[in-house]
């Protein structure tokens, strides 16, 4: 908590500012005109960045291990090593501060081609990220770890699924994938889950009061990703809206969803 998100979402607020005013009053208050259609107020969509740095990071016993794990960089226990957990649960994170601290190249699982592997580990160190069944090419990473063996380079990967649960077809690279160290990253607890709503919040330039985080957290599926969905499904509102972001905006939305 890739920057430019304030500047963006001030730019945001300005437009939609100017688009919902007249002549100094609110395109709301204005009286009807019989047989007049209304355009519903435009909300522009601009991207918002999630700080990946470390510190922003919100640690808790859930992701602890992993952690730990790139803390104790250089010395881990494998050169390669597997970090696994559900959806938002903050393996991208994780990966983007070891990478950081190890001068790591990153690249996506579905990327991964074998004419690639050298250069994706000229600086020894290098990041897969989002490694699933079917989504990526089994000769390219069994030449990755047979590369990196080969020169003492780091790997992390990371993914959904234990490495073990993948279906392989190649039987070495089946072999290898199961006998890589697997640090599991668990569902957000309370603590932790009322922060990340909080930092999704702060990254999109949200102010909320304490009701509406304590509403979201007792409504929502435990889990970082129906946190951040549920923060930008509040921020698209209140901007159509022109309304703060209050728990009775909260409760609308997510008594319609």
């Amino acid at each position: 908590m890739s920057r430019d998100a304030a500047p963006q979402k001030a730019n945001s607020r300005s437009m939609k500012s100017n688009l919902s005013t007249e002549a100094g009053h609110p395109a709301w208050s204005k009286p009807s005109v019989a047989g007049r259609v209304h355009p519903r107020q435009l909300a522009f969509s601009l991207p918002h960045a999630e700080s990946l740095s470390r510190d922003n990071f919100l640690e808790g016993p859930a992701n602890a291990a992993g952690l730990t794990l790139v803390n104790a960089w250089p010395e881990w226990p494998n050169r390669i090593m597997w970090l696994a957990g559900p959806e938002g649960s903050g393996k991208s994170h994780l990966a983007a501060i070891w990478a950081e601290d190890s001068g790591a190249r990153s690249t996506a699982g579905n990327a991964l081609a074998a004419a690639g592997v050298p250069g994706a580990l000229a600086t020894g160190a290098l990041v897969v990220e989002d490694l699933k069944a079917g989504d990526f090419d089994e000769r390219a990473l069994f030449h990755l770890m047979n590369l990196a063996r080969e020169d003492g380079a780091y790997v992390l990967f990371t993914g959904r699924e234990l490495p073990a649960s993948l279906a392989i077809e190649l039987r070495d690279l089946r072999s290898r994938l199961r006998a890589v160290p697997v640090i599991s990253l668990l569902p957000p607890d309370d603590q932790l889950f009322r922060g990340l709503i909080v930092k999704f919040c702060a990254d999109r330039q949200l102010s909320v009061d304490e009701s509406v985080v304590s509403y979201l957290t007792t409504r929502l599926e435990r889990s970082s990703a129906a946190a951040r969905q549920a923060v930008e499904m509040l921020d698209s509102e209140a901007l159509r809206l022109g309304r703060p972001v209050t728990r009775a905006l909260a409760a609308e939305l997510l008594r319609d969803a």
